[in-house]
């Protein structure tokens, strides 16, 4: 049985969905006001990868993933570049969507922004009002009232008193209590605003994620998920927000990836160790930063430096350089191509060892450094035996994880930006060292191999020829 670690337990428990064979999960997505970092990244893969396996699991997903396209970020910097709010955030989400597509990632079902679910915010807005659970601020806003719910941290762990003791609580006029956060802020001249019962506003960051997820999930749903920096106060000022609505249990799994690290230390603007996808794209194939997030358990930090990205580097090169010389055999029945693909494990025969360990690790708590090490035990059989169908395998559990499935001889010849030698001139020196070769002019021979190998471009000899791979 599936186990996932849930963070309102703080246990590994037992998968059980509410309703047999479905699956709903909603996912913390982008704030759209500057390209996706590397954070956003491990967000993007995790997740991917959880919404892969479940289908693979043979379970119906509604996997939703939603986009914060108000906010105070959002305002600020439309204003300083001088652009609309749709312009700013149109231009970020389709920056978002490229990155997502280069790291392999699935769209999700469903993407929904906070500005098209304004009225659902007003409506559950009223209710914790009439549930004594909000109140209208002095200042216009309409603040949550955190000592009337008693479950306040238990996703956190936190108490209300050690709240007020040891954490920096922004405190804005008119709240009651500085634990009280905002659901509903009264509009400032010159920002965009929605009417409302309260006054002129626009919502608080909190209150979209309640009311998205449960007008396309419902009010109880499997499975929220975010980076670990949103378990508090994001995700418990969730839980507050729609069980005081609605009285009952909001989600049953929470799930938290870990926070990416540059050099050991945290991620930050501040530090200025910030790295943009894009910035990262730069210098490594797509696929390695996707297979450098999955190595790592999606809970434990991620520690990001180029030589990490390097070493991954030489790992997925070893995975493809099992299948370069072998013709994989498709599977009995193939999964479709395209999003999707490896819906309900079609064709897999979970039986095989290699396949059953895998299954396994996946099992408990989504363990892919596990499941990527079944998959190099599986490049050695491949090896060592030279069978397709042990190829075949390897690249079809691959493709679960969103790995291995591009031509391999497309993937060891990839170079980045303007890394080393083009393809068709490290042809011509190739067929240059054959023809010293032929001639037995093996000193210009070795002279060729040497130039290429400075270059990072390594050749490998065999009874069918040259190949080659890059660095």
């Amino acid at each position: 049985m599936l186990k996932i670690y849930n963070t309102l337990s703080r246990t590994k428990q037992d998968f059980v969905p509410i309703e047999p064979g479905k699956v709903r999960m909603y996912v913390c997505g982008m704030t759209v006001y500057d390209l996706c970092h590397l954070g956003h990244a491990r967000v993007l893969v995790v997740f991917d990868m959880v919404q892969r396996w479940f289908r693979v699991a043979g379970y119906d997903v509604t996997y939703v993933r939603n986009i914060t396209d108000i906010d105070d970020k959002i305002i600020k910097r439309a204003a300083e570049n001088q652009e609309s709010i749709d312009q700013l955030t149109g231009r970020f989400i389709a920056a978002m969507d490229e990155d997502a597509l280069a790291l392999g990632v699935q769209k999700p079902d469903h993407e929904p922004r906070a500005t098209q679910f304004v009225p659902g915010m007003l409506e559950m807005i009223q209710q914790l009002i009439n549930n004594g659970l909000a109140y209208v601020a002095d200042n216009g806003d309409v603040c949550y009232q955190v000592h009337g719910f008693p479950g306040y941290g238990k996703l956190s762990g936190k108490s209300l008193d050690d709240l007020r003791a040891g954490e920096r609580v922004e405190v804005a006029g008119g709240k009651r209590d500085p634990l009280d956060f905002v659901l509903w802020k009264s509009a400032k001249p010159g920002e965009p605003n929605w009417d409302s019962p309260w006054g002129a506003g626009r919502p608080g960051w909190h209150i979209e994620c309640s009311v998205m997820s449960e007008a396309l999930l419902g009010e109880h749903f499997d499975i929220h998920g975010g980076g670990a920096d949103l378990q508090f106060p994001h995700h418990e000022n969730e839980i507050a927000q729609s069980e005081g609505a609605h009285g009952h249990q909001h989600v049953n799994y929470w799930i938290h990836n870990g926070f990416v690290r540059i050099d050991n230390e945290k991620m930050s603007k501040s530090l200025g160790n910030f790295f943009t996808i894009r910035e990262v794209l730069k210098k490594f194939d797509a696929e390695v930063i996707r297979f450098f997030i999955l190595r790592a358990h999606y809970r434990s930090p991620l520690n990001y430096s180029d030589q990490h990205l390097d070493d991954a580097k030489g790992a997925l090169t070893r995975l493809y350089t099992a299948l370069k010389s072998i013709n994989p055999l498709p599977l009995p029945n193939p999964p479709p191509v395209g999003e999707g693909a490896m819906d309900k494990g079609d064709g897999f025969d979970w039986n095989d060892p290699f396949a059953a360990r895998f299954k396994a690790a996946m099992d408990d708590d989504f363990n892919t450094p596990e499941a990527v090490a079944v998959l190099f035990d599986l490049a050695t059989e491949t090896n060592r035996s030279n069978a397709a169908a042990s190829a075949s395998l390897l690249r079809e559990l691959g493709g679960v994880l969103g790995l291995l499935q591009r031509e391999p001889g497309e993937f060891l010849q990839a170079g980045i930006g303007d890394a080393g030698l083009e393809s068709a001139r490290i042809e011509e020196m190739i067929a240059a060292r054959m023809a010293a070769k032929q001639t037995k002019n093996y000193a210009e021979a070795d002279r060729i191999r040497k130039a290429l190998a400075e270059h990072g471009v390594l050749l490998e000899d065999s009874a069918q020829g040259t190949t080659w791979r890059r660095e």
